[in-house]
C-alpha cells in the first residue's frame, strides 16, 4: 500500500472518519486506532515482519523504564542503555547487513586463494527497519541522558515507533517532540488540515508527475549502459537527481501532510537542498531528520573525542559519520563509497573554516540568485549528481562503467533518445522548471504552495490547484514504489 494508490485513499478516509467522528477527542481510543492501523499498514506488504517490529518495541519500551528506574545508579543505568542500543543495532545489522558481511568475508578469502563455502541466509529484511530502529535508539539515548521521562503508556510508545505515515521512509521523528503530541487531546483543526492537504498535493505532484515518469526512462538507460552515449548518460544522471529528490521529498511532504490532518507536526525533512551553495549546506537541507540524528548521536560525540587533533579530528569524525550515512542506506560497497565521497568533500570546507558558516542567498532585483551564488549552486548540484551515480549503481563495477562511458568522446555528441522518450523528457523538463521556480519563490516556507496561498487571490489559487490536480491525473507515470522503501 503506497500513498499514491486507491487502497491508501480508502484506508486513510476510513481512519479519518473513525478518528474525528467516532473517537472524537478521546485520546486513548485515537491512539489505539493509530496503533492498530499502523500495524495493519505495515503488515499489508508482508504480515511476517510485524513480530520483528512488535518485539523490538516491547524490548526498548521495557529497557527505557528500567534505565529511568536506575537513574541514580549510573553504572547500571548506562549498562541497560548500552544493552538497548546493542539490541536495536544488532537487529538492524542482522536483518540488513549480515549476508553482506558474509559475502564480503567470503570474497576476501577467495581473493587470497582460500576457498570459502560459507553460504548466505534467507533473511527477509523488514521494510523501514533503518527508520524505526533509529527511533528506538534515540528513545533509549534520550531517556539515559535525562532529556525525557519514559512513557509507561505502551500504546503511546508503540504508536510513536510504528506511526504509519513515517514508518516506511521517515522522517525520523525524535521522541522529545512526538510522544508529547500523542498524549495531547486532538480535535479537528481546519488550518492544519488545509495545510496538510497542500503538503499532500505538493508531494503527489513531485512523486506522480516527475519521479514516476522519470523512472522508466532512467531505468532503461541504466539497463543498457555500454550502448549509451556519454551525453545520454550525463542527461540521465541529471534527471536521476531530480527523480531522487522529487521521489523522496514527495514522500516526506505526503507523510507530513497526513500527519497534519491527524493533528501531528512531523519533522521537516527537506529545506530546498537544490539551492545549496556547498556540500555542508546541502546536507543541512537534505534528509534533515537523518542528518541531524547522526550529527547528535555520532558526529558530535566523535568530534568531542577527537577534539585534541584539531581540524584533522573534525575530518576524521566527518568521514566516519558520512561512511555511516552511506552504509545506513544499504548493504553494498557502493553505499560505503558514496558516504566516503561525501565525507571527503567536507575536507576543503573544514580546512578553510567555512564548514559551519551560513550566509543568506544573494538575490538581484528580480529575486533571482546572483551569478556567484548561481555558480556555487550549480557546482554543488553537479558533485551531488555524480555521487548519485555511485548511489544508483548495483556495484562498483557498474558505477565505474557509467563514469567511463560518460567521460568518453561521445560526451560531446547529442544524446540519442527514442521519439517517445524525447517527447516525455521535454514534458518532464517543463514540469521540473515549473517545480524549481515554485520551490525558489516558496523557499522561505515549509511547503511552497503556502507561498501561493499567501500571495495570490482566491480564484487564482484555486486555478493553480486545479491545474496541479489535472496534471496529476493526466500525466501520472506508472505507479512506482518510493525509492527509500528499500532502505
Amino acid at each position: 500500500m503506497i500513498f499514491n494508490s486507491l487502497s491508501f485513499l480508502i484506508f486513510f478516509v476510513t481512519i479519518f472518519f473513525l478518528y474525528y467522528f467516532v473517537f472524537k477527542e478521546n485520546t486513548k481510543f485515537q491512539n489505539w486506532l493509530l496503533l492498530l492501523s499502523s500495524y495493519f499498514f505495515y503488515g499489508y506488504i508482508n504480515w511476517k515482519i510485524i513480530p520483528i517490529l512488535l518485539i523490538s518495541t516491547i524490548v526498548i519500551y521495557a529497557l527505557g523504564i528500567a534505565v529511568y528506574k536506575f537513574e541514580e545508579n549510573e553504572k547500571k543505568s548506562s549498562w541497560l542503555a548500552t544493552l538497548g542500543i546493542i539490541l536495536a543495532t544488532g537487529s538492524l545489522v542482522y536483518f540488513k547487513y549480515f549476508n553482506f558481511f558474509i559475502e564480503s568475508f567470503s570474497s576476501v578469502l577467495n581473493s587470497i586463494g582460500l576457498k570459502s563455502n560459507i553460504g548466505t541466509f534467507n533473511i527477509i529484511m523488514p521494510i523501514g527497519i533503518s527508520f524505526f530502529t533509529f527511533k528506538l535508539i534515540s528513545y533509549i539515548i534520550e531517556v539515559h541522558r535525562g532529556q525525557i521521562v519514559p512513557t509507561k503508556d505502551f500504546v503511546v510508545f508503540a504508536t510513536y515507533i510504528g506511526f504509519f505515515p513515517t514508518i516506511m521512509a521517515g522522517p525520523i521523528d525524535r521522541p522529545n517532540s512526538f510522544i508529547p503530541q500523542l498524549k495531547n487531546k486532538r480535535s479537528f483543526n481546519y488550518e492544519m488540515t488545509v495545510d496538510g492537504c497542500r503538503q499532500i498535493l505538493w508531494g503527489l505532484f513531485q512523486k506522480v508527475i516527475i519521479a514516476d515518469n522519470l523512472a522508466s526512462i532512467i531505468n532503461g538507460a541504466w539497463n543498457d549502459i555500454p550502448n549509451q552515449q556519454g551525453s545520454t548518460l550525463l542527461l540521465m544522471a541529471i534527471l536521476y537527481s531530480f527523480q531522487m529528490y522529487t521521489d523522496f521529498s514527495g514522500y516526506s511532504h505526503i507523510a507530513i501532510g497526513v500527519g497534519k490532518i491527524l493533528g501531528f507536526n512531523i519533522t521537516k525533512n527537506f529545506n530546498y537542498p537544490y539551492f545549496s551553495r556547498n556540500i555542508a549546506e546541502f546536507w543541512r537541507n537534505w534528509h534533515i531528520s537523518l542528518t541531524s540524528w547522526l550529527t547528535d548521536y555520532i558526529f558530535m560525540p566523535l568530534n568531542f573525542k577527537f577534539r585534541s587533533f584539531g581540524n584533522w579530528g573534525i575530518i576524521l569524525a566527518i568521514i566516519i559519520n558520512f561512511t555511516l550515512v552511506g552504509l545506513w542506506h544499504g548493504a553494498n560497497w557502493t553505499f560505503v563509497l558514496y558516504g566516503l565521497y561525501h565525507g571527503l568533500l567536507f575536507i576543503p570546507l573544514i580546512l578553510t573554516g567555512t564548514i559551519f558558516k551560513t550566509k543568506k542567498l544573494t538575490v538581484n532585483k528580480f529575486d533571482l540568485p546572483s551569478i556567484t551564488d548561481f555558480l556555487k549552486i550549480s557546482g554543488t548540484f553537479l558533485i551531488w549528481t555524480f555521487s548519485l551515480i555511485i548511489f544508483r549503481a548495483n556495484n562498483i563495477s557498474q558505477a565505474w562503467s557509467y563514469f567511463s562511458n560518460i567521460f568518453s568522446s561521445s560526451l560531446l555528441t547529442a544524446p540519442k533518445l527514442s521519439t517517445h522518450n524525447l517527447d516525455l523528457i521535454i514534458i518532464i523538463i517543463i514540469y521540473i522548471i515549473v517545480f524549481m521556480l515554485i520551490e525558489w519563490y516558496g523557499r522561505d516556507t515549509q511547503c511552497p504552495l503556502t507561498e501561493i496561498d499567501n500571495k495570490v487571490k482566491k480564484y487564482t489559487r484555486w486555478f493553480i490547484y486545479i491545474i496541479i490536480v489535472v496534471s496529476i491525473l493526466v500525466f501520472a507515470g506508472g505507479k512506482q514504489d518510493f525509492i527509500y522503501f528499500q532502505f
